[in-house]
């Protein structure tokens, strides 16, 4: 066989692998887009129950662009967010066990779909300095096989790649396993000695944009990292 110059291999190299990324990304933002719908949807139903369960809890759905969505649920603020990048795994990943991407490697290229969590507050005041969570993550391939990556329900009810199909029904499912985790992921008050001193400068800064750095963890180590929050 006659050896391939430099230049058709990387003709080769990108009819194969740059069209198989152009594929997975058009899938992933596909599925982002469902998930958009999905999540005006439960926020259009959550909001029409807010009378009875109480009337001052706020109910928002919005977007900035193309990747990304918010919903704020109370005090909860959950962004998702579509990388613009394909992923690959790296060789001890677990995706690499199963006889699915044994068959087939370039099934190992995913779109991926990241769930944050941020306190309400932090962006209604515009706490630049205040943190926010990553609750999971959604890996997605050109065939719509994917998992997630997550903490409780996320991490262990959506971790079957080489069977488990992406479908609206399954959307709805993350989307409100994420809003569960959300809300049962409480602020808990940072130690005394983590807010014990404060300057000049903090205080009047404080004062006038409340600019203490707050998030539902902050002072403590981050349970969720323990996937055993209680």
């Amino acid at each position: 066989m006659e050896k391939k110059s430099p230049y058709e291999l990387i003709l080769d190299t990108l009819r194969e692998k740059s069209a198989m990324k152009q594929d997975v990304f058009k899938i992933t933002m596909d599925t982002f887009n469902d998930f958009k719908i999905t999540l005006k949807e439960v926020v259009k139903e959550l909001s029409s129950e807010k009378d009875k369960i109480d009337s001052r809890i706020i109910f928002e759905y919005k977007t900035k662009n193309e990747f990304n969505a918010e919903i704020k649920i109370g005090g909860d603020t959950m962004i998702f967010q579509a990388h613009t990048n394909v992923f690959h795994f790296d060789k001890s990943h677990h995706i690499w066990n199963s006889s699915y991407v044994k068959e087939d490697q370039t099934r190992t290229y995913c779109g991926m779909i990241n769930i944050y969590n941020f306190l309400s507050d932090s962006i209604k005041y515009n706490r630049e300095n205040d943190l926010g969570y990553l609750v999971g993550r959604i890996f997605i391939n050109r065939e719509k096989h994917f998992f997630v990556e997550g903490k409780r329900q996320l991490g262990f009810l959506y971790n079957n790649f080489p069977h488990a199909i992406m479908t609206k029904s399954t959307i709805r499912s993350i989307v409100e396993s994420a809003i569960i985790y959300c809300l049962d992921f409480d602020l808990l008050t940072p130690t005394y000695d983590a807010m014990k001193e404060v300057s000049v400068h903090e205080i009047q800064e404080l004062t006038k944009n409340l600019v203490f750095t707050t998030g539902k963890r902050l002072g403590f180590k981050f349970q969720a990292d323990t996937d055993n929050i209680e």
